[in-house]
């Protein structure tokens, strides 16, 4: 494990270390957390587990947009944090094996073009950059457009754990996915979960 005090040395770091991970505060100085999230992602894709003590989910949603796959809020407990690194690493491993023998390489969400294979997204030939946590969660809904999921079972299906704090994790997620790809895409159903808008619609 590698540590970097400051945001220019947290770059530095992952430029010279290609890291498989990255657990990054929002608070650093020299460059904050979303600027250096930024400037690593440019770099090359790389998972990042973001750190904030703030509550805002205007700033947790930023956070996503940015390139962060998760995030946690202070304070939290050592055994969470392992367990989100955890599964930030198995969700980096489905993306270099192989697709879900259970998912259609291409699927449709209304006007949204997802190939499971490339892993790509696009709207009428236009290429839209999701992180790898955003695009497992728009494959589980779209390749079942007729069911809501809950978020427990979201939490369990897309990110491999289930803790108090994760119902904002998969909020925030959906918020970020409706930021990049239009609100209809993601519907949530009140008092049950979330579905993937109806192809036909």
């Amino acid at each position: 494990m590698e540590v970097a005090g400051d945001g220019p040395a947290g770059v530095e770091l992952c430029e010279r270390t290609r890291p498989d991970l990255v657990v990054l505060d929002l608070m650093l100085p020299g460059l904050d957390g979303l600027e250096v999230c930024r400037r690593i992602q440019r770099q090359r894709s790389i998972p990042v587990l973001m750190l904030t003590a703030r509550d805002s989910e205007t700033d947790l949603v930023i956070g996503l947009g940015v390139g962060a796959d998760d995030y946690m809020t202070k304070p939290f407990s050592a055994r969470e944090l392992v367990a989100r690194v955890g599964a930030i690493l198995r969700r980096s491993d489905r993306v270099d094996g192989d697709t879900d023998d259970d998912v259609a390489e291409m699927v449709r969400v209304g006007d949204i073009e997802v190939d499971t294979a490339s892993r790509r997204v696009r709207r009428d030939g236009e290429l839209i950059h999701l992180t790898p946590t955003e695009f497992d969660l728009l494959v589980y809904l779209a390749s079942r457009p007729s069911r809501v999921a809950t978020r427990e079972e979201l939490l369990e299906q897309v990110w491999g754990y289930d803790v108090p704090s994760g119902a904002r994790t998969v909020d925030s997620h959906v918020r970020s996915l409706r930021r990049k790809l239009g609100s209809p895409v993601v519907r949530t159903v009140h008092g049950v979960g979330y579905a993937a808008q109806d192809t036909e619609a």
